[in-house]
């Protein structure tokens, strides 16, 4: 029997952070349609139980209220997650923030340091618990980076949310290379611009804007089939194609006026 097909007649496992609302909640939606276990965490308990009324079958599913920046009780839920199920097979770091920041700003500097801590180390912290465990398991065995087109490039008024989502890009790519001789595929998604509570502040054009809900099939799918770095929507996947080869003495006179996130002032 193929590792593929021994967990083929039993429910997915399923454990996503972030997942009380925008991208995370949208991917809980799509696996429980699919008749998969979820693990969802994220702060807001009354949020998560909310999403989870709606869910086929919420007595499957379960959650945990913690934020990702405690990887203490992070690692607990996960562990969690692994004795009641048994093991997982899909991990999801969906949990991620953004500011606009100005360096030149002092006041700007806790919110580097916040977004680095929910989406990179973060990120980080939901994977270590798990690998132990998956690399003993058969079957699809997935541990999923959610990435961003920010990511491609440097944006102004954007550097924190841009430098994070590069370190995830590149750590989830340092992460596939040493999972790769246990058969564990770390898959990067990188949304471009999705209809969630993370982009309904912006005041500024979002080409090729997509609802979160198939931006969460397409993911799905490719989570599904293992890939190593996938953007959604496709069109905004060859702007990054293109983003990676411009070089900076046109990349600067062309984005250098470009719209950029409002910053969150202090109260």
């Amino acid at each position: 029997m193929s590792p593929a097909a021994s967990r083929a007649n039993t429910p997915l496992r399923v454990f996503i952070t972030g997942a009380s609302s925008g991208i995370g909640a949208a991917l809980a939606r799509e696996y429980a349609a699919q008749g998969a276990v979820l693990g969802l965490l994220a702060r807001r308990r009354d949020a998560l139980e909310a999403l989870i009324a709606t869910l086929p079958h919420p007595e499957r599913h379960r959650a945990w209220a913690v934020d990702v920046t405690d990887h203490a009780a992070l690692a607990r839920a996960a562990r969690d997650f692994i004795a009641v199920n048994q093991g997982a097979d899909v991990v999801i770091a969906s949990a991620g923030i953004s500011h606009g920041t100005l360096t030149e700003r002092p006041e700007d500097l806790p919110l580097f340091d916040s977004v680095f801590a929910t989406n990179l180390s973060a990120t980080i912290a939901t994977f270590a618990p798990f690998i132990g465990t998956m690399k003993t398991q058969a079957g699809m065995r997935r541990l999923v980076a959610i990435g961003s087109m920010a990511g491609v490039r440097g944006m102004r008024g954007a550097g924190a949310y841009c430098a994070s989502k590069a370190a995830v890009h590149s750590y989830a790519e340092s992460l596939r290379l040493e999972m790769r001789p246990c058969g564990i595929r770390v898959v990067t998604i990188a949304p471009g611009y999705i209809d969630t509570p993370m982009t309904s502040n912006n005041r500024f054009p979002m080409p090729f804007l997509m609802p979160a809900g198939r931006f969460a099939a397409q993911a799905v799918r490719a989570i599904e089939a293992g890939a190593s770095f996938r953007v959604i929507p496709w069109q905004m996947g060859l702007a990054a194609r293109l983003l990676r080869v411009l070089p900076d003495f046109l990349f600067d006179p062309l984005f250098a006026r470009a719209p950029q996130k409002a910053r969150k002032e202090a109260a």
